[in-house]
């Protein structure tokens, strides 16, 4: 009986051992420990830190040396950033966005940014309601990109804009505000809602978050009679419901389709050893183990499947979103181009025309020329942010003084600027309001667009867009005293204008002879990159002013 067992217990020692090599060759860690620095948006870090512990647990061995990986997090932008300087340190970056990749990479240093390598979740971007105001949105917006353009547009004063409040995700340093920005430019683009877009833009550019937590939490507050409505990731929605359940938000689907954030993995690290750890650590994040983690926490899979965190009693829908087209990426760098010049603060010195025909009455209404232009200045100017710079001139002949076809009524300056103890802002619209024509004056234009243009030039501002804006009944130059020709001033404008350090005409025209000075004024704006337009009605101005805003976006090369 004792040489059997004998066999016995010397077949398993010999087994015992096998494994024991077997299970050593794939765990050794005699040669210590070999560290994955990866590096992740913070919306994805703790879910691949949970993935990297159960990993680092199981002993994954590559030349003798078990990996051991950490997870720091970082904003995407903020890498990306210090990896264009040269200056990052981890080996292994999981993003929110190839997009915004793309947009680091039409920026200085961007050629250094290495190719991602796949995706390993994704989150729809969409708009979001607290779930107790939810209800009030359905007779005045409905969830699509078209319809959040129409409530955040600044001239649609009349638009759902009057009960919805949008706040949006600064595109320059949030992936899900920039993703958001590109859905609704792409759909924008297609319905032909271009000028409304800029008027929503311009809105939205006052309305920002810092980043998706103070968004949703901003939305669950109660603040004036409009419903605040914001534009996140789907997964962010979900993180504030789990950290706040008593003030939850619901996700509101697009009914155009969306874009994704895609968390792409991107390979750092340029050591042959690391780079196997890498590797490994990759696969790994394709397991069911690690995918359940992620749709845990709120993401989806690559292929849109959602997990139970994502279901309907949660606020969510779990069937996979309508795709929108992904943009490429010259549209990426342009959208991202646009957005930084449509911010730019404006810096607007206003000519105002108070010659004697001012005083004739608009026909079929009860107002003066006067009256009429001065509720297109205050219309036009509301639209200015509080970040603007502004300033009044009105001009006539021998306004200041025999000679001087000008007068200064407010210096060009920033409208929250208190000038005589009064709000730069509130003494225009008071200026504005008390200005009356003068009976005997003339129109003594191209001397004043001369001293003005003059002016705007010598004081040019990097940081903003200069323009001159000239309101007036459009009878053009009329000046008994000789003073400066159109031939003169329009040489005088073409030799002065400088497309490196642009200051541009923009021509609003009011009155039943602007027609006939049209050729004159479209001569004027031209010289300058400007527009020159005749108003029929006050309501056509908040056009005018958002085409002029989208001449910003091209300024110096608008017409070729």
């Amino acid at each position: 009986m004792l040489v059997p067992l004998a066999g016995a217990v010397a077949l398993a020692v010999l087994l015992g051992v096998a494994a024991f090599v077997i299970f050593n060759r794939d765990h050794d860690c005699s040669g210590g420990k070999l560290p994955l620095r990866v590096v992740a948006t913070p919306d994805i870090q703790p879910a691949l830190n949970k993935i990297a512990g159960n990993y680092n647990k199981a002993l994954h061995s590559i030349d003798s040396k078990c990996v051991e990986v950490t997870v720091a997090k970082e904003s995407a932008a903020r890498t990306a950033n210090a990896l264009a300087a040269g200056k990052v340190s981890a080996d292994f970056w999981v993003a929110d966005s190839s997009l915004l990749m793309e947009s680091m990479r039409g920026q200085s240093g961007g050629n250094r940014l290495p190719q991602v390598e796949g995706s390993i979740a994704v989150s729809p971007v969409v708009l979001a309601a607290a779930k107790s105001a939810a209800s009030k949105l359905s007779d005045s917006l409905q969830p699509s990109w078209a319809g959040m353009i129409s409530a955040a547009n600044v001239a649609n004063v009349d638009g759902p804009g009057k009960k919805v409040r949008v706040l949006a995700l600064d595109p320059q340093k949030n992936s899900a505000g920039l993703t958001a920005l590109l859905a609704a430019a792409g759909t924008a683009k297609e319905a032909g809602q271009d000028k409304a877009l800029v008027g929503a833009l311009k809105e939205l550019s006052n309305r920002l978050a810092s980043d998706s937590t103070a968004l949703l939490a901003s939305l669950t507050v109660k603040s004036g009679s409009r419903v605040p409505v914001g534009v996140t990731s789907e997964q962010a929605i979900h993180a504030h419901n789990t950290k706040k359940p008593e003030s939850p938000v619901i996700a509101l689907y697009p009914q155009e389709g969306t874009l994704n954030l895609d968390y792409p993995v991107t390979i750092l690290t340029k050591d042959p050893a690391v780079l196997k750890a890498a590797a490994s650590f990759k696969q790994d994040l394709t397991t069911e183990s690690a995918k359940k983690t992620l749709r845990d926490a709120g993401f989806r899979d690559v292929d849109g499947t959602a997990g139970n965190a994502l279901s309907e009693d949660k606020g969510f829908t779990p069937e996979k979103p309508a795709a929108l087209a992904p943009p490429d990426g010259t549209t990426v760098t342009r959208m991202v181009q646009t957005w930084s010049r449509l911010n730019l603060g404006s810096r607007l010195l206003t000519l105002l025309d108070v010659s004697g025909t001012m005083a004739l009455p608009v026909p079929g209404t009860d107002m003066t020329r006067m009256q009429a232009i001065n509720k297109i200045a205050t219309e036009g100017l509301g639209l200015f942010p509080a970040d603007s710079e502004l300033g009044l001139w009105t001009f006539s002949t021998h306004l200041d003084g025999r000679g001087k076809d000008w007068k200064e009524l407010v210096s060009l300056g920033p409208v929250s600027e208190t000038v005589d103890g009064t709000l730069r802002k509130d003494s225009l619209v008071r200026t504005f309001a008390s200005i009356q024509a003068k009976a005997t004056g003339d129109t003594g234009l191209n001397d004043t667009i001369k001293a003005a243009y003059t002016e705007l030039t010598k004081t040019y501002r990097e940081d903003k867009i200069n323009t001159l804006l000239i309101l007036t009944d459009g009878a053009g130059n009329d000046d008994p005293d000789g003073g400066v020709k159109n031939s003169e001033i329009l040489q005088f404008l073409k030799k002065t204008y400088n497309q490196k350090r642009p200051v541009s005409i923009l021509l609003i025209a009011f009155g039943p002879e602007a027609e006939q000075g049209k050729k004159q004024m479209d001569a004027l704006a031209k010289a300058t990159g400007g527009e020159a337009y005749i108003a029929k009605d006050i309501l056509q101005v908040r056009d005018f002013f958002l085409q002029g805003m989208e001449r910003r976006l091209c300024t110096p090369n608008c017409d070729g």
